[in-house]
């Protein structure tokens, strides 16, 4: 029984290690397999699915494009922290929203 739920779920198990959510470990412990035993299946799955380098090419570029996105959403929120310092200073009023009970 474990062994059959265990053979259902390894499509499942390999297609989230590939996407990068998650380690061995963490799939290890969500699913009650061993780490080494996944790790084979994904080696075994690339093996027979090999990644061709134009896809590898057109992966980088969408890497490059999102960690320049990321570096962008980085600036922009240390802009906007910086500007409501600012405004709190100036103005003496705290903007932050407070979280919890009602003060």
């Amino acid at each position: 029984m474990i062994r059959r739920k265990k053979a259902a779920n390894r499509q499942q198990i390999i297609s989230e290690y590939l996407t990068g959510d998650e380690t061995f470990l963490e799939l290890s412990k969500k699913y009650d397999v061993n780490a080494r035993t996944i790790q084979s299946w994904v080696r075994s799955f690339r093996k027979r699915h090999p990644i061709e380098p134009e896809q590898r090419e057109e992966e980088s570029e969408q890497v490059k494009a999102l960690r320049k996105q990321l570096e962008e959403a980085r600036l922009k929120n240390e802009l906007l922290e910086e500007m409501l310092r600012l405004s709190e200073e100036l103005s003496g009023i705290d903007l932050r929203k407070k979280f919890g009970p009602r003060q």
